[in-house]
């Protein structure tokens, strides 16, 4: 076993299905993180390490977790599986956007573009997905029949849930789904020279309010997106 691949979820239920998925589990506890580590056999009968975590919700938190994932275990692609809100009048609940292009909702990217600090690297406004690995994801949301798209996915410390704030993301970043991790990810992962892959089901549209929306059972949409997660490492 050479290739070692990290998913992470903010939520348990966005992790759950995967962990279930693994063979020979063991758990590691550290950084306030329980990583379920295991095995899982791709399709042409590799069997590839899988280390799956939830990080909990917000930028920071999505950081902290895929940086303490690559340096502890290594891996060779880090995946983010979970839910969006979504932006796109095209799309409806339970659909997928893959995240081609991620950004930030609320930062002022001239101030930290400079994302590998001490180099010369110019300033970035956006982060992305590694082109192989939306292959393998389009690939398997074909084969299942899940409409979706590679599109753009917005990232911020707030719950959007008004027509101001809907409104306010598509004109500031054009997005098509947003949510609360998935930048944070892909930059710490290009950071590291970790191909990275963003996955969203959609589970609304922006539209329900926080302390309503925490009640909803999103197993159905957030399985969605570990279903996918979980091809996709047969992919590989």
């Amino acid at each position: 076993m050479d290739r070692t691949i990290a998913i992470i979820g903010a939520l348990d239920e966005e992790v759950a299905l995967i962990a279930r998925a693994l063979d020979d589990v063991e758990h590691d506890r550290a950084a306030s993180l329980d990583v379920a580590r295991g095995t899982i056999t791709t399709n042409a009968g590799e069997r590839v390490t899988v280390v799956a975590t939830v990080g909990g919700m917000g930028l920071v938190a999505a950081a902290a977790t895929t940086q303490h994932l690559i340096s502890v275990y290594h891996p060779q692609a880090v995946i983010f599986s979970g839910i969006a809100g979504n932006l796109n009048t095209n799309l409806h609940i339970n659909d997928v956007v893959l995240g081609g292009t991620l950004r930030f909702l609320d930062t002022d990217m001239r101030l930290v573009g400079q994302w590998k600090p001490g180099t010369s690297d110019a300033p970035v406004d956006e982060f992305h997905s590694d082109d192989h690995l939306l292959e393998l994801a389009d690939e398997a949301l074909t084969a299942a029949g899940i409409t979706h798209i590679t599109g753009i996915i917005a990232s911020g410390n707030y719950f959007v849930d008004t027509d101001a704030q809907v409104r306010k993301v598509v004109h500031d970043t054009g997005a098509d789904a947003v949510e609360m991790e998935g930048a944070a990810v892909a930059q710490v992962a290009a950071r590291n020279e970790v191909p990275a892959l963003v996955i969203r089901a959609l589970s609304d549209n922006a539209d329900t309010d926080y302390e309503v929306f925490k009640e909803f059972d999103i197993s159905e949409y957030a399985d969605t997106a570990a279903t996918l997660a979980v091809d996709i490492l047969k992919r590989l």
